[in-house]
């Protein structure tokens, strides 16, 4: 059954207009974007199956075989690929308006959206100024699926062109395991001792694996 042959009180586009999008599921808000569904499926149907095959909203929103899939033409994917800029963009305001330590969960929030869906490591860095606001989220270096090479000297060099007075890093674990390894927390360390000659402090560092970003400080790994 096509959505129009609903009742309108249980239409996704009239629900979200008339009770808010807090109050809709993933596969309605999802139903929203796509506008229609395809022969045989409503809008909500195919919003459920893409759910269920990319195991969620970030890494559906964020894949990058969308053109395979039955239903998602052109102006569907650039409508999936502008909902999600249109959030990261949204995040970084927050952070860029308030102290990143004041605002935690636009950090988690940003950091996921970022990273949760991308296939090989990558490594981020938020550079702060004094007042812990921030001065840019760069993607300092990625890798393969298992390994990202970050080097110190790099890192420095970033910091002082920055005129960076704090930093929060961050990487992905593909392979959905938020645990840090004996690898990272090396890696923290001698990030943070280089950062250190410098006068600029290493405030956290986020592992991020599906859904999960795990704090080295709220863990005392720092």
């Amino acid at each position: 059954m096509k959505i129009t042959d609903w009742p309108v009180s249980e239409r996704p586009r009239e629900r979200l207009l008339d009770k808010g999008p807090d109050n809709l599921s993933d596969a309605e808000l999802v139903a929203v974007l796509l506008r229609s569904g395809i022969r045989g499926k409503s809008a909500v149907d195919l919003a459920r199956e893409l759910l269920a095959r990319y195991k969620g909203v970030t890494q559906m929103l964020e894949a990058d075989d969308l053109e395979n899939i039955k239903g998602l033409g052109p102006a569907k994917r650039a409508q999936f690929a502008a909902a999600i800029e249109l959030a990261r963009r949204a995040l970084r305001e927050k952070l860029e308006k308030a102290p990143a330590l004041t605002s935690p969960q636009a950090v988690r929030d940003l950091l996921r959206l970022t990273l949760a869906a991308r296939k090989s490591e990558t490594f981020l860095c938020i550079w702060l100024d004094a007042q812990h606001h921030v001065i840019k989220v760069e993607e300092a270096f990625s890798g393969t699926l298992t390994q990202t090479s970050v080097y110190p000297r790099e890192v420095v060099k970033a910091a002082l062109r920055m005129n960076a007075a704090a930093v929060i890093f961050a990487h992905n674990h593909p392979s959905g395991v938020a645990q840090p390894s004996r690898a990272d927390e090396l890696l923290t360390r001698d990030l943070k001792d280089a950062l250190e000659l410098i006068e600029v402090k290493v405030l956290d560092h986020f592992i991020v694996a599906g859904h999960q970003a795990i704090s080295f400080a709220e863990r005392g790994l720092l």
